[in-house]
């Protein structure tokens, strides 16, 4: 009886970094909209997370540049992937960008998400955005919060 106990409330341990690629591959299937932009996930840790984007003619606005809303989009994309890398569904609460200089057709831009802060359910999360020469393109700052359900099911 005891045997069937333990059983029955044991949980299938996975290593943390197993978690955080179920994780993003779960969240990648389903971001259509991501995708769509021709992003690429690159790097993926627990509450960290890289993604490029070679800017091309589709995100180029009036002016010849990258649109803000696109680079806005490759950051929030980071954020999102890098606050959902423990297997705990979160959301943004709010969250502010600053665009420090243009980004241009045939740039590769990539943005790095790093966790300042995760305490409870609430987290803080920085975005850089650089192009292939490593200049400064935009900080993004993102405040998550965390809500009830998982991405998948640990136990078994």
């Amino acid at each position: 009886k005891k045997t069937r106990q333990i059983y029955r409330t044991f949980r299938l341990m996975l290593a943390p970094q197993e978690i955080t690629k179920r994780c993003a591959d779960i969240m990648w299937t389903g971001d259509a909209a991501s995708r769509s932009t021709g992003m690429e996930m690159t790097e993926i840790d627990e509450g960290r997370a890289t993604f490029d984007l070679n800017v091309t003619s589709q995100h180029v606005n009036g002016h010849g540049i990258c649109h803000g809303g696109v680079i806005f989009m490759l950051a929030d994309t980071t954020f999102a992937f890098a606050c959902n890398s423990r297997n705990q569904s979160s959301l943004v609460q709010h969250c502010q960008i600053s665009y420090v200089a243009p980004a241009r057709l045939n740039d590769r831009l990539s943005a790095v998400a790093r966790e300042v802060s995760l305490v409870g359910r609430n987290g803080i999360y920085d975005v850089h955005v650089t192009n292939q020469n490593n200049e400064s393109i935009a900080e993004f700052r993102g405040f998550s919060r965390a809500i009830k359900g998982a991405l998948f099911q640990e136990e078994t």
